[in-house]
């Protein structure tokens, strides 16, 4: 049997169309039952409001150690216990005022920060311990994040990657020429709950996962090499312009400045502004609760991820410059299911910094910290 070419276009058409259809069928989520759990409740802090407890509203990182949280600012290191506040500032030992990142060693208990433009400094014993290019083999002073495991320190820093044994004192630094790496501004450190790998976000290049027992690299980028759209969807990482790496239950969160990816170990699953709960795709950090749920500090609020299965969200923001609160918004894909009204009341939605103390979810902004209560919070949807 011969095929004319319009009988040949007819088949094609049709065969792109059924591809269209059955691509859209497999991104479709099943509908859920009910909704997931909403803060309604919240506390707000401000400089204003504490009194200065709170040194400074520009918070950059919080790091929960059991019943308080560690809070990095821009004008110093703070602690909140039972609602009582204490702080190190320059004038208090602090080697440098700005705190971009904190660790909690897990063998030691002593506290690691990240100073902005200064190195960084061990907390133990009320005592700060700093170390710079010029006393230690730390690779750069501008740093932004840094991790604990087992013995080692992990330090990202605009100049690439340092490692620091505690045991031995040795220093290990990683750049294009030790890593696969195709920029050496290294944006976010996270290590796994079992320490048994590293992540990277590395500004320009991707994510980077180093394999604690082989001591080897992976490098996860978007494959596509388009720098200005998401060419082939879920083909990989959603954008090589990466901020955070979160990884919980066998599944990888990445944060971008073009959206959200997750990835199992066998596919991958990229989010933006306009095909899920994202209301911005300008993800600052990002931070998992589990494997089916992920918080994401946008500059345009809280995008929780709250069901994978059902492509459930909530995002928390300020519908309006002049709100006096904030909304919750609970989507599927982009859908809006419901609105919930809160009692958020910072002023400014420019969300950088989000952690889990319990129930609890707290978020630090560009103007002020907040505490979601958790009080009745449980995983899944009602």
């Amino acid at each position: 049997m011969t095929m004319t070419r319009s009988g040949a276009c007819l088949v094609a058409v049709l065969t792109l169309a059924w591809v269209a259809g059955a691509w859209g069928q497999s991104r479709s989520a099943p509908k859920p039952a009910g909704i997931p759990y909403v803060y309604t409740q919240w506390e707000s802090f401000t400089r204003e409001s504490t009194n200065g407890a709170l040194v400074n509203d520009h918070i950059f990182f919080l790091e929960p150690d059991g019943d308080s949280l560690w809070i990095g600012t821009e004008g110093g290191l703070v602690l909140y216990h039972h609602g009582t506040w204490r702080s190190w500032t320059e004038a208090d030992g602090l080697p440098w005022r700005v705190v971009m990142g904190i660790a909690k060693d897990r063998k030691t208990g002593d506290l690691w920060l990240a100073l902005f433009g200064a190195g960084i400094a061990r907390f133990s014993g009320g005592r700060f311990e700093h170390y710079t290019q010029m006393n230690s083999g730390l690779i750069n002073d501008v740093v932004y994040a840094i991790d604990t495991q087992g013995d080692n320190v992990w330090v990202a820093t605009t100049a690439g990657i340092s490692r620091y044994n505690q045991v031995t004192g040795e220093w290990r630094a990683f750049n294009e020429q030790h890593a696969p790496m195709e920029e050496v501004w290294v944006y976010n450190v996270s290590v796994s709950d079992d320490e048994d790998k590293v992540f990277f976000a590395v500004w320009g290049g991707g994510i980077l996962e180093w394999d604690v027992a082989t001591e080897t690299w992976e490098d996860y980028v978007d494959p596509d090499g388009e720098m200005e759209i998401d060419l082939y969807r879920d083909d990989g990482l959603i954008h090589v312009i990466t901020t955070s790496a979160s990884y919980k239950d066998g599944a990888l969160w990445a944060s971008t400045y073009f959206g959200l990816s997750r990835y199992d170990g066998r596919t991958w699953r990229g989010y933006s502004d306009h095909d899920s709960g994202l209301f911005s795709s300008f993800i600052n950090f990002t931070r998992a609760r589990s494997g089916t749920a992920t918080y994401n500090c946008t500059d345009k609020g809280l995008a929780v991820m709250a069901d994978f299965a059902s492509d459930m969200w909530v995002t928390y923001r300020r519908d309006a410059e002049n709100a006096a609160t904030w909304t919750a918004h609970v989507m599927v894909g982009a859908d809006e299911v419901k609105a919930v009204p809160t009692n958020l009341t910072l002023p400014n939605h420019f969300v950088i910094a989000v952690a889990f103390a319990g129930d609890d979810v707290w978020i630090g902004t560009g103007h002020g910290l907040a505490r979601g209560i958790g009080k009745g919070y449980y995983q899944g949807i009602r």
